[in-house]
């Protein structure tokens, strides 16, 4: 596929829009709700003592810290470095250090196969060119290097409240892939299996919430950052009334029923 300059500018647009709405609401708020995956990526990459890990599109340091605690020494990398304030806060209680970098996924600031594992929870898939994305993480890998990515299952609840999420939106532009395209197996083949001896699980986790269902409804859809940056879209245009009700049904699901996600495991060939 070619991509023109007027492309770029567009995809470039798009990662500065995207930076301004994950940097909105309070991301680190619902982050405890999967916190498990954090911990289900590094096993699955088999994270050990003294290995560099990269983190990417770590956001507040789900994986990093839990990497970081089965002896790693990592780094985490991601477009919006508002969310570190919160990931320091939370290495610091943890114990453990993080080195935060601002980078974009499709361009990660380090030399050819700097680190021992790459990892990425619900982060990588929602660059905008799956297949750049994919082709850094292996870059960045060395030789026999693992990877552990988790990933939603377009199927599933999580995945349906996304998709619920962009019926109320403008389409993205299209240079943009869908984020739950990550979630297909025949997709990720695709992406990773020419350089990646893939192990691919499909997995549930329970998301955690608040308190009682009605008040961790309400709670997501005052912090997390897509719905906040929804919300002041929608609702100057007298739309966000029908969103919120359809929203509500989508997060009462994921709250009642565990998620489908798919983890994403391998070492690099070489």
């Amino acid at each position: 596929m070619t991509v023109t300059g007027e492309d770029l500018e567009l995809i470039e647009e798009v990662k500065q829009r995207a930076r301004r709405t994950w940097s909105a609401g309070d991301y680190d708020v619902v982050v405890d709700g999967i916190w498990e995956a954090g911990g289900e990526v590094t096993r699955l990459a088999g994270v050990g003592s003294g290995d560099e890990v990269l983190d990417v599109a770590c956001g507040t340091g789900n994986a990093s810290i839990q990497a970081a605690q089965a002896g790693g020494k990592v780094t985490g990398v991601d477009l919006t470095p508002e969310l570190f304030v919160a990931g320091r806060r939370r290495a610091a209680e943890a114990g453990v250090e993080i080195d935060f970098i601002e980078g974009d996924a499709e361009n990660l600031p380090f030399d050819d196969a700097s680190f021992d594992v790459v990892l990425s929870t619900f982060g990588v898939m929602f660059a905008p060119r799956h297949s750049v994305a994919a082709s850094e993480l292996v870059r960045v890998l060395r030789p026999g290097g693992r990877i552990g990515l988790a990933t939603w299952d377009p199927n599933g609840n999580v995945g349906e409240l996304f998709r619920t999420m962009s019926g109320h939106l403008p389409p993205p532009p299209p240079v943009v892939e869908s984020p739950l395209l990550w979630g297909d197996q025949s997709h990720v083949r695709e992406l990773l299996g020419d350089a990646i001896d893939l192990e691919l699980r499909p997995s549930l986790i329970q998301v955690q919430g608040t308190g009682e269902p009605n008040e961790s409804i309400d709670l997501f859809i005052e912090v997390f950052p897509p719905l906040v940056t929804a919300r002041a879209l929608l609702e100057p245009e007298g739309k966000w009334a029908a969103a919120e009700a359809d929203l509500r049904a989508a997060l009462a699901t994921m709250y009642d029923a565990p998620a489908s996600y798919l983890l994403i495991g391998g070492s690099k060939r070489g």
